[in-house]
Order: structure tokens, then sequence, then C-alpha cells
């Protein structure tokens, strides 16, 4: 028997539905409007959280882990270290978030009643152990928590305790590494463990198993797995850690990661692991998962687009939007809007993007070609604008009272690739970043970023042109992508606006 989800309709979406560093996503409905959760590593605030009505169009209402007590990042954990994989789920009228800290705090859960926050300060599970925590309640009202490996136990959600051992219910296909991101739902007659396996690289996908009773014994899909695109040529690759959600209709929904890399061999990702969209239809009690491609067809009801969120901030408000993100940490003594009505207001701590407690507010670059500018005053101090993937991989120009000058940080290798004078007072850096859709050799990058500072009459002065597969995850290794943004290296450092616009100058996504 087969239910499906297959939109009849002409019109046709994008995928990504939330593009940039947006990996590992969980998402759950709550009446008519949907929820979505997804990974932020050594950034803070942590967790983004998004909201939808059309299960398409989505924009940050917050972030869930924003205050200190919620989210402790030492300084000395690395880059893509900090917080793993969550699981978001609705139950019993309140919102429950669970999450690995793997730098130092473990596994964690969250509650709230509103989905835009407060979110309450961590209950600890120090029994349960390993990465990408689960959360799933039976009939009587048992709660089970399922992690990677795949290995479950009984929790009560409320105080953290754990009941009995761990016990191993499911390890994947024979052979397959990594069996990560489990998801347990009663669905029907079963419960079904969806997990990914393969690695999140190019291998990454996604299998299933069901059984009578949320501790199995499971039974794979013959058909496992059910999502994969390895080794093809499609241009959306390394599919896998997927959640699965119903619509109002009885559709069923999938969202999950993915990238899309480019260039030559052996291409290379920029933009992060990004969240996508696919529709799943039910084939002799089985998912089977609807084609998933950049574009596809429309769901069945209305869409509802948000109201458009500019690209420009002009740092009029007290608190920073939340899709503003910092490393490690962000004390409000460092980072401010306060001090300089409708300025934003960095202070060094590190001395430049090297270190890891530099003062940095960015967000995620969310295109392959796009435009960034900001007007900057360091009459008080040095910085400037940055594109980082990590501490060592940027690429940054920072002022300093008449000059600019321009650094490029690729692994061990640090130098300065342009430099020029420029006249007094505030002035305004740009990079762009155009992505090259004609592969030359085997070694052309997915883009290039050009770094520079803008004429008084809004010429472009563009400073050098560098190649941007050095700031990739295939070159630099980790779990994160690109984000562009501010930073100090000396001193105060006066933002007075901060422009981001896709090629073409549509407004960012929110």
């Amino acid at each position: 028997m087969r239910v499906s989800s297959m939109p009849e309709t002409d019109t046709t979406v994008s995928n990504p539905v939330i593009p940039g560093f947006h990996p590992d996503p969980s998402v759950c409905r709550a009446g008519e409007d949907y929820y979505l959760a997804c990974s932020s590593f050594e950034y803070f605030p942590g967790v983004p959280i998004f909201h939808s009505r059309d299960l398409v169009h989505w924009t940050q209402i917050g972030n869930a882990l924003d205050r200190p007590a919620q989210l402790r990042l030492p300084l000395e954990s690395p880059s893509s270290g900090g917080i793993y994989a969550p699981t978001l789920r609705y139950h019993d009228g309140r919102f429950w978030l669970i999450v690995t800290n793997v730098s130092g705090d473990g596994n964690l859960l969250f509650t709230a009643t509103d989905p835009a926050g407060p979110w309450s300060d961590p209950i600890r599970l120090p029994g349960v152990h390993g990465i990408d925590p689960d959360l799933a309640w039976d009939d009587d009202g048992n709660c089970w928590c399922t992690t990677a490996g795949v290995g479950q136990i009984r929790i009560d959600p409320h105080t953290g305790e754990t009941f009995g051992p761990p016990r191993r219910l499911w390890s994947g296909t024979p052979g397959a590494k990594a069996p990560e991101a489990p998801h347990l739902y009663h669905i029907g007659d079963y419960w079904y463990l969806l997990i990914a396996e393969g690695g999140t690289e190019r291998c990454h996908s996604v299998s299933i198993a069901r059984g009578r009773t949320p501790t199995g014994p499971f039974e794979p899909c013959p058909a496992n797995p059910i999502l994969t695109h390895r080794g093809t040529e499609h241009t959306i690759q390394n599919t896998g850690h997927a959640d699965l959600v119903q619509a109002p209709d009885d559709s069923w929904w999938m969202v999950l990661l993915g990238v899309r890399p480019g260039g030559g061999t052996p291409g290379w990702h920029v933009l992060g692991r990004e969240t996508f969209l696919a529709p799943v239809d039910w084939v002799d009690g089985w998912p089977v998962v609807g084609e998933l491609s950049s574009s596809l067809p429309a769901p069945s009801w209305p869409l509802r687009p948000p109201a458009v969120v500019p690209g420009r901030d002009d740092f009029e408000l007290s608190e920073l939007a939340p899709y503003w993100i910092s490393l490690r940490h962000r004390p409000p003594e460092v980072c401010t809007t306060k001090e300089r009505a409708g300025w934003l207001t960095l202070r060094a701590r590190g001395t430049s993007l090297d270190d890891t407690d530099v003062t940095f507010v960015g967000r995620r670059q969310q295109h392959l070609s796009c435009r960034v500018r900001a007007l900057v005053d360091v009459t008080e101090g040095d910085g400037g604008l940055a594109v980082r993937l990590d501490e060592q991989h940027h690429y940054d120009i920072e002022a300093s009272p008449g000059k600019v000058r321009v650094r490029a940080r690729i692994g061990p290798l640090s130098t300065v690739v342009a430099s020029r004078p420029t006249p007094p007072g505030p002035v305004v850096l740009r990079i762009e970043t155009a992505g090259v859709h004609t592969v030359n050799d085997a070694r052309t990058g997915p883009d290039v970023v050009s770094i520079g500072i803008e004429e008084p009459d809004g010429t472009f002065a563009e400073l050098v042109t560098l190649d941007g597969k050095y700031l990739s995850t295939e070159v630099a290794g980790g779990f994160t992508g690109r984000v562009i943004g501010m930073f100090a290296a000396a001193g105060a450092v006066h933002f007075d606006w901060f422009e981001y616009e896709p090629a073409g100058g549509r407004s960012a996504p929110s």
C-alpha cells in the first residue's frame, strides 16, 4: 500500500530551505506550526531555532542557548567542538531540546513553553553517553533517549535520572561506519528507528529499521539506505542526518543535511552543511524518500513567505538580531550597541582571527555569491571584516588609522597579501564572493573572494582576489561553514552598519 506525500502542483520551491551553515536539522510540529533546530558547534549563542508555517520558508526566531549558564564553551575548546546535533520535540504541551556539548558538559536537556525562548537552564544527563541524543515517549509515558552507536536508555526528562543500563538497539548496515543521528518514532503499528551512517562526508546516507516496541528488536528496511547521493553526479552531496515530520494533511516530509560542492576535484563546499527538504511516501510500511533536488514540487498547501529581512543592520536596537554569532562567548563588555547610539562597538581580546578569544561578531554566509560591506571607525583601535572557517583558515581585511591590510591564513601559513593607505575618518570595507561556473582544470576552486575598500563614490577598490577553496571543509576539515563578520584586533572598534547582499541585490534570508 502506498500513501503519497508527493504534491500535485506546478509550483516549485528551492532547496536548501535553510541555506548556509545549518547542519543536523531536527524538526517538530505543534499544531500548524513547525520548529527546527540545528547544530552550532563553537559559536555563541547556540542552537538556532527556526519557525515555519509551510515547511519551506523558515525564519530564525531565536537561539535556544543564549546565556552563559546554558552554554559553556571554554576558550581552549577547538573549532568544530561545542554543541553537536540537537533533537527538538514537542510533547505534553512543552518543547524539549536535547544536545551534546562535547567541550565538557556532555548531554544536556532544555525545555521551553515558547520555542523563541527563554529556554530553561540545563538538566544534566550524566548517565547518557554518546552524541546525537534523541527523545521519544511511549504510550505509558516512558521517555527513551537513543544515542549514536546506536544505544538507548530510559530517562526522567525532568530530573535527568536514568533507569537501568544502556542497551544496544541496532548498529545499522553491516560494515557501514558511524551509525549516528538516531531518531525514534511511533508511526502506525511500528516503532521506526531512523539513523545516519557512512560518515558525514560523501558516503553519508539515511537508513531505517522498525520494531513492535521502542526497545526493539528492530528489522532493517530491505531498501536501505533509503536516501544517499554517494557515487553520483548530483549537485547535492553528503546527504544524511535526517528527521521526519508529519504535516496536518497527513503527508510526511524529511529534513536533512547536505552540501553543494563546486569547482574541480575533489569538489569543495564552503557554505557548510545546509538544511534540505524532501517528500516521503509510505510503501508497505516503509518510508520512501522522494527526489531530493535543488528544485522540488511545492507542498499542496498555501505557501507563506515571511516578511523580507533587510540585509543591512544599522545597530539601532539594544540587542543584536538572533542571526549574529560570536566565538565561544560574547561578554557584553566587549560587544555592545549601547556605548555609541546606532553603532556596534567591539573591544579587542585576542589580537587576530588566529586567537580563540578574538572578539568577533558574524553571520553565516548563505549564498555562494554575495557582497558584504561595513562602515568602520578605527580611531580607537584596529579591526575589520573577516571570512572565517576556523582559527587556521580565514581571510580578513583589517583597518587601522591611515591604512588597511589584507591577511590570508591557510593552515600554518599566514601572510599579508595586500595593503594600502586610507584617508582619515571611517572607511567602508568590502568583501565579495563569486561562484566559479567554469572549471578550467581539476584545481579550479568553487569561488573567489575579493577583498578591498569602497571609495567615497562607491567604487570598489579591490586589493586582492583569493581562491575560495582554502576556506572550505575539504581543506580545513571540521563540521562548520563560512561565517562573515566583524572583529576587533586592538582597542575599541566601532561599526556604523553592516550589509549582506546575495548576488543580484536581493534581500538576505532570515
